[in-house]
C-alpha cells in the first residue's frame, strides 16, 4: 500500500492531540505575530496575524510584541533567519525541544511526541495548530474525539481529475492552503487555494469541468459567500463539495485522507513528497544551493 508512513501519522492524530500541552498561555494583551514555512506557516496562520518566514526576514520591523515561530523539526533555515532578524521576545512551537531555533527562544512549546517520519506532514500540523489554540486559552480537549470521528467519516468521491481547487475564508483559509499543499506534495496533482471572495473575482475564468472543487463553508458571511462560490463552480460543470467546517484541526483530516487515497489510486507515493525521484532530489538540492549562496 502506498503512503504507509503518512497513513500511520494520520491515524495517530487522536493520540498526538491528546498529548498537546495545555499549561501555558500567551501573555495577556500581547500583540502576536506568527511565522513559519510550508506546513508550519499554515499552522501559524491559524494563530492570528502571520507572515511567511522569508517576508519577515526581509522586513522584521513589525508592530508586534511577541514572535511565535512554528517549525516541526526546529531547524527550518528561513524560520531561523526570521528568528535571528527579530529583536523582541520569541516563542517556538515545535516537535523537538532543542535545536538552533529553540536556542534563540524564550519559550519552547513541544507540541508533538516525536518527529514525524513522513515528509507529507499531517500529525505534526494538527498538533501545532492545537498547541497554538491552547496557548490562546482555547479548550482543545474535544479535538482528539472529533478527529477520530473525521477519520471514520465517509470520503467524498473523486474521479480522474488532475486539477483541484479548495476555497475558504476567515480561519478556514489556512485549511485551504494546507489542503492544497497535501494534495500537491502527496498526490502530485495540481491544486490551488483561494480566499472565497477572490475566487469569484476573475479566477473563475480559468476554471472548468476538469477541476474537482471543495469550498469550506465557514459561518455567517463566509458561509453566504461560500454557497455562492459553490453555485458558481457548479454552473461551470465542476464536481464540487460545500464542506461543513468545525475547527482547523478537524477540517484538514478530510484532505489528508483524500490525499493518500488519490495517491493510492494513481500509484503515487506520498511519504517522500516525490523526492525518491532524481529530478525532484536535484530540484531540492538546487534550492538549498541557491539559499546558501
Amino acid at each position: 500500500m502506498y503512503g504507509e508512513e503518512t497513513r500511520r501519522a494520520i491515524a495517530a492524530q487522536p493520540e498526538w492531540l491528546a498529548g498537546v500541552p495545555t499549561d501555558r498561555r500567551f501573555p495577556d494583551g500581547a500583540r502576536l505575530l506568527f511565522t513559519g514555512c510550508g506546513t508550519s506557516f499554515h499552522a501559524a496562520l491559524t494563530g492570528g496575524e502571520a507572515l511567511p518566514a522569508l517576508e519577515l526576514a526581509l522586513d522584521p520591523e513589525r508592530e508586534a510584541d511577541l514572535l511565535v515561530l512554528v517549525s516541526h523539526e526546529g531547524e527550518t533555515p528561513l524560520t531561523l533567519e526570521a528568528a535571528r532578524a527579530w529583536r523582541g521576545p520569541r516563542w517556538l512551537v515545535t516537535g523537538q525541544a532543542d535545536g538552533p531555533i529553540a536556542e534563540l527562544c524564550d519559550e519552547v512549546i513541544v507540541s508533538a511526541p516525536r518527529i514525524e517520519e513522513s515528509w507529507c506532514h499531517t500529525a505534526s500540523y494538527t498538533s501545532a495548530v492545537a498547541a497554538i489554540a491552547a496557548l490562546h486559552g482555547e479548550d482543545v480537549s474535544w479535538l482528539p474525539g472529533a478527529v477520530a470521528g473525521a477519520l471514520a467519516a465517509p470520503l467524498p468521491a473523486f474521479g480522474e481529475q488532475e486539477r483541484f481547487l479548495v476555497a475558504g475564508a476567515g480561519r478556514d483559509l489556512a485549511t485551504a492552503h494546507e489542503a492544497v499543499l497535501k494534495l500537491r506534495e502527496g498526490a502530485w496533482v495540481a491544486a490551488e487555494a483561494y480566499e472565497t471572495e477572490q475566487l469569484l473575482h476573475g479566477y473563475l475564468a480559468a476554471v472548468d469541468e476538469s477541476v474537482r472543487a471543495f469550498v469550506l463553508e465557514g459561518e455567517g458571511l463566509a458561509a453566504e459567500r461560500g454557497a455562492a462560490a459553490a453555485a458558481a463552480l457548479q454552473e461551470l460543470g465542476c464536481e464540487v463539495d460545500l464542506v461543513p467546517t468545525r475547527h482547523p484541526v478537524v477540517d484538514i483530516v478530510l484532505f489528508q485522507r483524500l490525499t493518500v487515497e488519490i495517491a493510492q489510486s494513481r500509484g503515487r507515493e506520498p511519504d517522500r513528497i516525490r523526492r525518491h525521484d532524481p529530478r525532484w532530489i536535484a530540484a531540492a538540492s538546487a534550492a538549498k544551493a541557491d539559499n546558501a549562496s
